[in-house]
């Protein structure tokens, strides 16, 4: 079978001489600016990030201010593309928790297979009627829209928020799609240009895709033992070693067998990101940040390369192409391969709209170009400017009505509800019984493997991980919290972790521990009024959490049984005698902080020194308080 290097998976020569060489660097060196300005004004405007990379790309190529001339960079832009993609698909791997795919795995599995049928057929059908290429063109171009992309995807689904079950699967197909639909598109321009190699297609295709999830898996778990020994890797060395060692992986897996480098990174990023590492989180975090900026990177350079006159000659037929493969071949898609499943209607409405393409999709399209002119096929730049107003305009209006339709349907998750609790510890963990007593859901995050275990067997979810790490509070949902709770030992911890869960995930209330009076001020001024200190002032929390490690403290239940005096101190009681946890207030569960106030009828939970609880009793019942039989959960240790 005749050998076409692909875009993503070959290498070429770099350009010869000064000037070739000073062009080349200026168009990388503005393509990963502008990448990285178009995000960032995308972040601040609330769009996807490929609509402003595409115009950027335009802006910025041939057709208007002539800075970004991808053809100088020549056969480095294969090698570029190529380790960009791998870096992208791994760290896309890591993402997919295998315990949530298993949950949807009849869908996953549908549209990994008659999926990919359906959207080749239809899309083949489409332009072959519409545009009236030839069926080998149509064919083409078939294969070269099967994938979705992460690129895309991921960050559109943390803006909508929607249900877990839809998220799972539109990320499944976006990361396991890509290399599956490439693979397949680089066997159709093998057969195109040697047509005598057809019947071997399958073969081929079959075999590159085992190929490279057999190398894959061996590779991510190599890796993963690796990084679990501190002996083997120094400490700092850790993510770009994994970066190496990925890319090398990469390359080693298409000399192998050509162009199977695709699946095995992705198979290698899904094993190694279901593993326990010393570095995951880490690791997760520094590939998060190179993916950002190799996406930005990538689609300025890809979209530069497609002439504005070559779109724009695709005609109404172009559009009607496009429009068919939203509105026809999706649905017709989502429709059988959720046959028979239990996704609801509006479910499988809100899957049959969202599938924009991405990165993959674009690498691929714009050197397919250059391969089939190359091999004397006219209609390259023609199908390289369809694939690449197909990426338009499924981001665009995907995106931009992705999170309406979702309200419409009724799927957005539930925001800002539940209580999420930085420190496992017996401390954090008393207060987390205390709240799921009064009927609030309440979450965990540590790092602690032990204490993770405890609080888990007690039956409540706990995410494992370094809260420092944006990473570790997205997989805590931490968005989706109304109230975030710190009350590790680290003072300074808590908060670091409270201002970026107030700052940047919105959380409504914030409740910060402390035993210190400055940190207690700093914890108030962490985001306007939102924050207050835990439990009325500065604590001291190792001496609470060593007493209900000993059981040496009982929860309990008072009830208020008179208005206090305004000017009264509520919080003014002898240090290490009692320690407010909890106000009930009619049916609403309220932590006691700086900012809480008691009135009649009100039923507060004490922690209560059992040595002083006679003392305990006295200082309560002078201010009103009485023993509150009737609360959600009566005495009881902790």
């Amino acid at each position: 079978m005749t050998s076409i290097p692909l875009p993503i998976l070959a290498s070429g020569a770099a350009a010869d001489g000064h000037g070739a060489l000073s062009a080349a660097a200026t168009t990388v060196a503005v393509a990963l600016a502008a990448g990285m300005i178009a995000q960032v004004l995308a972040r601040h405007l609330k769009l996807p990030g490929i609509v402003l990379l595409l115009g950027f790309g335009v802006l910025l190529g041939p057709d208007v201010a002539n800075l970004v001339h991808p053809q100088e960079l020549k056969g480095a832009l294969q090698v570029l593309v190529g380790f960009a993609v791998a870096v992208i698909l791994f760290e896309g791997g890591m993402n997919l928790d295998i315990r949530r795919l298993r949950r949807e795995a009849v869908t996953i599995r549908r549209l990994l297979t008659w999926g990919v049928l359906i959207t080749a057929v239809g899309a083949t059908l489409a332009v072959k009627y519409l545009m009236q290429w030839d069926w080998m063109m149509s064919v083409l171009f078939g294969t070269l829209v099967i994938v979705t992309g992460p690129t895309v995807i991921t960050p559109l689904l943390r803006r909508i928020k929607v249900k877990h079950r839809v998220e799972t699967v539109l990320e499944a197909e976006g990361v396991l799609i890509d290399p599956i639909g490439a693979i397949i598109a680089v066997v159709a321009l093998q057969v195109a240009v040697s047509p005598q190699d057809f019947l071997m297609s399958p073969v081929q295709v079959i075999t590159r895709l085992l190929a490279g999830l057999v190398l894959g898996l061996a590779g991510g778990y190599g890796l993963g033992l690796l990084l679990r020994n501190k002996k083997l890797v120094p400490a700092g060395l850790e993510n770009v070693f994994s970066l190496s060692l990925v890319l090398a992986l990469f390359h080693v897996s298409n000399e192998v067998l050509e162009e199977s480098g695709i699946m095995t990174v992705t198979a290698a990023g899904v094993v190694f990101g279901n593993m326990r590492t010393r570095v995951q989180r880490e690791l997760q975090e520094f590939k998060e940040q190179l993916t950002v900026m190799f996406i930005g990177m990538l689609f300025v350079l890809l979209a530069a390369d497609v002439r504005l006159a070559e779109v724009q000659a695709l005609g109404w037929p172009g559009a009607a192409t496009v429009a068919v493969l939203m509105l026809v071949v999706r649905p017709i898609n989502i429709l059988a391969c959720t046959w028979g499943t239990d996704l609801t209607w509006r479910e499988k409405t809100f899957l049959s709209w969202l599938s924009p393409r991405g990165v993959v999709a674009a690498a691929v399209a714009s050197l397919f170009a250059q391969e089939v002119t190359r091999f004397g096929i006219e209609g390259g730049d023609a199908l390289r400017a369809l694939v690449f107003m197909v990426i338009a305009a499924t981001v665009v209006l995907q995106g931009l009505t992705g999170g309406l339709l979702a309200s419409l349907l009724g799927l957005r998750r539930a925001v800002q509800t539940g209580f999420v609790i930085l420190g496992a510890n017996e401390l954090g963990h008393g207060l987390g019984r205390v709240l799921r007593d009064c009927g609030q859901k309440v979450s965990f995050i540590d790092s602690s493997p032990a204490a993770c275990k405890v609080v888990a067997e007690d039956g409540f979810k706990v995410t494992y991980g370094n809260a420092i790490e944006e990473r570790t509070l997205q997989r805590a949902r931490l968005g989706d919290q109304a109230v975030f709770v710190a009350v590790t030992p680290n003072e300074e911890v808590n908060l670091l972790v409270s201002r970026v869960a107030a700052e940047e995930f919105h959380v409504a209330e914030i409740r910060v521990a402390s035993r210190r009076d400055q940190l207690a001020v700093g914890a108030e001024r962490i985001h306007r009024d939102e924050a207050h200190v835990l439990f009325g002032r500065p604590r001291d929390l190792e001496l609470w959490a060593l007493r209900m490690r000993r059981e040496l403290a009982t929860v309990v239940p008072f009830r208020l049984t008179e208005n206090r005096p305004d000017d009264e101190n509520p919080f003014d009681m002898p240090e290490g005698l009692l320690l407010p946890m909890v106000r009930m207030r009619k049916d609403r569960a309220t932590l006691v902080h700086s900012g809480t106030e008691f009135r009649k009828g009100d039923v507060v939970y004490f922690s209560v020194f059992g040595e002083r609880r006679d003392e305990a009793d006295a200082w309560l019942s002078e201010r009103g308080f009485e023993l509150a039989a009737d609360a959600a959960s009566g005495e009881t240790s902790r």
